[in-house]
């Protein structure tokens, strides 16, 4: 599976808005992009460049589930089984992402986009960062990248994470920067999970996938990504980096963060650049949606029976967690919750429900805490500590903020649970009254 493929399924359902106006990536492919937020985007002339740009690919989890083939209620339990059984993909020796190799480096070539007024500078949002440990070995990240000059990045790199982790093992290192990939290659690279564990074998697993050597390193990358930037980053070689829009659709601060140089690009035959619009839904969903199956894992190894979990939209995709269980025991609820938590350390409110609550459905959520909580004996503290660098609430500084659960389910069972069931009206042939 590569993007471009994942391009025709998308034209052959008639999902694909084309653009054949020419747009300027400088602003107005941003703005193209978030006026058609729900709809995949192409867009087939960037004014100055010679690339095509496609984004809001996977803008829904409708649309990811009918991409896999799967149901959406299956999803966390299928992405849950990827991370569970990674598998090796194929290494090829020649590859479409090698096609051309540009003469010289020189990034005003390339359609990086400028997304609002505010920004520090142009970015690349959609890229996926490969970077390897002689120990732990490869890891596949999202990290966004402000152009500085025509060879460098800057790189915004989450302290603690297992970037962060390897940079400062290793104090210099080879990076692969790769835009255009499918869709399984973008979902496991957003997955949190344990060092040592690499992604592309989770990516395989999604969908089968063939990887070859980087031209400049010993790194593995997606054969049949659309470009790539391979370079080196430096610990001690440092700059300020943002303002940029992040997931709360807020302005992130500026940092110091390392440099990327960049020594070559390699790209396809008649590229094609892939936009991820910054605190839209493909970006939240990107970020969220593989955050669900740690929770899921971690609810059920906590002993309750997890059905599904969401990490709504509402709470930018990252701060809150909707967590679906069949109540069996009278604290299965704060069980859950105190899983939650450990299995997203962002996470800032979680909120658990009961197995015929539609968690999807913001309404049914919202029925469930009308009928099934109360203050008083189901919200429940679970730590004041350092929250979400992106929670604009959060103490400056610090980034300190109050995690709360909230218990929004029935008593398990019994004549008490009865008062809180919804009754069910008849069902009746509608073909007898209405033709």
């Amino acid at each position: 599976m590569s993007l471009r493929s994942f391009l025709e399924e998308l034209e052959d359902a008639g999902e694909l808005r084309t653009i054949r106006r020419p747009a300027s990536p400088k602003l107005e492919v941003a703005g193209l992009l978030k006026a058609f937020e729900e709809d995949p985007v192409r867009l087939l002339d960037l004014s100055g460049y010679d690339y095509s740009m496609v984004g809001n690919l996977l803008q829904s989890k409708r649309r990811i589930a009918a991409h896999f083939g799967i149901d959406v209620v299956d999803i966390v339990r299928w992405m849950a089984r990827a991370i569970d059984n990674p598998s090796a993909p194929l290494r090829v020796n020649r590859a479409p992402c090698q096609e051309v190799v540009l003469d010289g480096v020189d990034l005003d070539r390339l359609p990086i986009l400028l997304h609002c007024e505010t920004d520090g500078g142009r970015y690349i949002t959609s890229g996926v960062c490969v970077a390897n440990h002689p120990e732990l070995g490869q890891n596949l990240d999202f990290h966004r990248a402000m152009q500085l000059d025509k060879e460098r990045f800057a790189l915004r790199v989450v302290r603690g994470r297992d970037f962060d982790r390897l940079l400062r093992d290793r104090r210099e290192i080879d990076v692969a920067i790769c835009v255009g990939n499918a869709p399984g290659v973008l979902l496991a690279a957003a997955t949190s999970v344990a060092p040592g564990s690499d992604e592309i074998e989770i990516a395989n697993t999604l969908e089968p996938l063939e990887v070859v050597r980087a031209t400049t390193s010993e790194l593995w990358i997606p054969a049949d990504c659309e470009v790539v930037l391979e370079g080196r980053v430096a610990l001690e070689d440092r700059c300020p980096e943002g303002p940029f829009v992040d997931l709360t659709e807020t302005p992130d601060r500026v940092r110091d963060e390392p440099v990327m140089t960049v020594q070559r690009i390699t790209q396809r035959r008649a590229p094609i650049w892939q936009a991820l619009l910054p605190g839209g839904m493909e970006h939240k969903l990107l970020m969220g949606m593989p955050r669900e199956p740690t929770i899921y894992r971690q609810v059920i190894e906590a002993g309750v029976d997890c059905l599904d979990v969401s990490i709504s939209p509402g709470g930018c995709s990252w701060l809150h967690a909707i967590v679906k269980i069949r109540k069996a025991r009278g604290d299965d609820a704060r069980r859950a919750i105190d899983a939650a938590f450990a299995g997203h350390r962002s996470l800032k409110h979680c909120f658990v429900v009961d197995h015929d609550i539609d968690i999807l459905d913001p309404a049914s959520v919202e029925w469930a805490f009308a009928t099934r909580f109360q203050f008083s004996s189901d919200a429940h503290l679970v730590a004041t500590e350092p929250g979400s660098s992106l929670d604009p609430s959060a103490e400056p500084g610090s980034k300190r903020t109050a995690k709360v659960g909230f218990d929004f389910t029935a008593p398990a069972s019994g004549a008490a649970r009865n008062r809180f069931e919804k009754v069910s009206f008849p069902r009746v042939d509608l073909g007898r009254f209405v033709d």
